[in-house]
């Protein structure tokens, strides 16, 4: 399969190029291409004329997009907008990752696909308004759903919390939001295999099992031997720019009709407490 990805240099773009062996892979960080500007979208795609593109690029700060929303949306909704137009122009499929922040937070059960897109910061308002623009140009187009992504070669939760872990005795971390950590390598395996079912429209895509982030955190600090007490604690002792929604667990069931599972979350923290630390390189 010819595959080009997009945010290649991103945390998910690293483990999609290590997971990519057997495919004929281009991959492209923002030096490369500028999702800002057609004529560098189309520029690149020409060249690779690829069977599938990966578009995982994004300005995921989440808290930066609420004040920087000009490029938050030229990078998130436009941007997007121009793959999905070359794309269509030289009749490649296109798989793009989006947010479990589509949806505002008030369900108590497990968000499915067909479930009304309600964002409550901007963040997710702008890949919200991508996957819709989006499937407006490409109906057949692939939109992958996730949430609370961790991995190695670059900032996550998990790396944070074991930064401070190194040098407090103890953490406080919130217990009122919950969602399904997920591993970037497993969601790059799971990525590609959609790419090779042919996937088309909105699947949910996300490491099972349920969390809150002081259950994630305290996994991670257990895992890594750390002595550090973590304790829970509530969001307004936190206040942050862009409003977090408190239940954003994804049903996988759309995942499922491709006969693709994933793991638990906590069964991937070895794998990642593993690569923390190592230097990045491109595989041979």
């Amino acid at each position: 399969m010819r595959l080009t990805v997009f945010g290649a240099t991103g945390m998910l773009g690293k483990a999609l190029v290590r997971q990519s062996s057997g495919n004929e892979l281009t991959a492209f960080g923002s030096s490369d291409a500028d999702l800002r500007s057609p004529a560098s979208v189309e520029a690149v795609l020409r060249v690779s004329r690829p069977e599938w593109i990966v578009l995982s690029a994004a300005y995921t700060d989440v808290d930066g997009c609420e004040t920087h929303r000009t490029l938050a949306a030229a990078v998130n909704t436009e941007g997007p907008q121009h793959v999905a137009r070359a794309a269509l122009a030289i009749g490649a499929k296109l798989l793009f990752v989006s947010t479990d922040y589509v949806f505002n937070g008030k369900k108590t059960s497990p968000y499915e696909t067909d479930d009304p897109r309600d964002p409550i910061n901007f963040y997710g308002q702008t890949k919200a308004e991508a996957e819709a623009k989006i499937l407006a140009v490409m109906p057949e187009a692939c939109i992958v759903r996730t949430s609370w992504l961790f991995g190695p070669w670059g900032k996550c939760f998990p790396d944070t919390i074991l930064k401070l872990a190194a040098s407090r005795g103890e953490l406080d971390v919130v217990d009122d939001q919950r969602g399904s950590p997920t591993y970037t390598f497993d969601l790059a395996e799971a990525i590609l295999k959609l790419c090779h079912a042919d996937g088309k429209g909105i699947v949910h895509c996300t490491n099972s099992g349920v969390a809150s982030w002081y259950e994630f955190a305290a996994e991670v600090v257990r895992q890594a031997g750390a002595t550090a007490e973590v304790r829970p604690t509530t969001s307004d002792k936190f206040p942050r720019p862009a409003a977090r929604p408190a239940y954003s667990v994804l049903s996988n069931r759309s995942l499922g009709k491709y006969g693709i599972t994933m793991r638990s979350w906590r069964d991937t923290i070895p794998d990642y407490l593993r690569l923390r630390g190592t230097a990045w390189s491109e595989p041979a």
